[in-house]
């Protein structure tokens, strides 16, 4: 006798404590209840409220946001490391940004986490081939968010980038998983050679504000770059560099300085 089978039912807790959080959000503010609603709770899940987001932000009278949501809707279904790779991100922020109570600020309201995100939806167009939308998109993150990365860029996830006011990211620039920059950091080119000439950022690196790096150098893995310094040069892993232009100022001063963020430098210096 043919029994029949329970049906099963996908659980993800890091959607089901967004949707959570947007309910007791409009219990404690009901003026923000439609936009809570229309942003996260008419939606079924993380993918989809994503794709509502970034298209009411880069909607414009020259691309609807229908147009936008429907591109990164199909994106999404065509590439799920888009989607694990954002959840990422909101861990990150939610982990290292004492600003952040809640899985549903970074979502709403942060505008690097969403400037992140669209530029992984132009990454994605970029590989597709559809590299005239992508620049669209890049356009769009620069003129909405302040934040201009080129679509080629290679980006690693959980990356967490605090206030993203006038964040540059060159086309040839790598950057690792788990990487923290603050407000203003440049990964930068030097010369007009279409190679590579940009930046490498290993995994776990830390970036301070207003810092620049700048050419096809290579910042090695766990290390800290200073707020204001200007790196020209090579870092090891695991040291923390400083000035203009940058120098050895010591160790790193943690095993992971961009999940702690610690920005505390030592004494000594050295030139790289």
């Amino acid at each position: 006798m043919n029994q029949i089978q329970p049906r099963l039912i996908s659980v993800d807790p890091v959607w089901q404590r967004i949707a959570d959080e947007a309910r007791h959000a409009i219990d404690a503010s009901p003026a923000m209840g439609a936009m809570y609603h229309a942003g996260i709770l008419q939606h079924d899940s993380f993918d989809a409220a994503l794709a509502y987001r970034i298209a009411m932000k880069l909607a414009s009278s020259e691309m609807p946001a229908q147009t936008i949501r429907e591109i990164a809707d199909d994106a999404y279904r065509a590439d799920t490391s888009l989607t694990q790779a954002a959840r990422a991100d909101l861990v990150a922020t939610m982990d290292r940004d004492p600003a952040c109570h809640r899985f549903l600020q970074p979502l709403m309201f942060f505008k690097g986490y969403q400037a992140v995100q669209a530029y992984r939806l132009s990454h994605r167009l970029w590989t597709d081939g559809a590299r005239d939308l992508a620049y669209f998109v890049q356009m769009r993150v620069s003129e909405v968010f302040g934040v201009d990365i080129h679509p080629a860029a290679r980006i690693g996830k959980g990356l967490m980038i605090d206030h993203a006011h006038s964040i540059v990211v060159g086309e040839t620039a790598v950057v690792g998983d788990n990487v923290s920059m603050l407000h203003s950091v440049t990964l930068g080119g030097t010369g007009k050679q279409e190679e590579q000439r940009h930046p490498t950022i290993r995994d776990g690196v830390l970036i301070g504000a207003g810092a620049k790096v700048l050419g096809n150098i290579t910042i090695g893995h766990c290390s800290r770059i200073a707020a204001g310094s200007v790196v020209l040069h090579d870092v090891p892993p695991m040291k923390t560099v400083a000035g203009v232009p940058a120098k050895i100022v010591g160790e790193a001063g943690c095993s992971q300085p961009a999940l702690s963020m610690n920005q505390i430098l030592g004494v000594d210096s050295t030139d790289i």
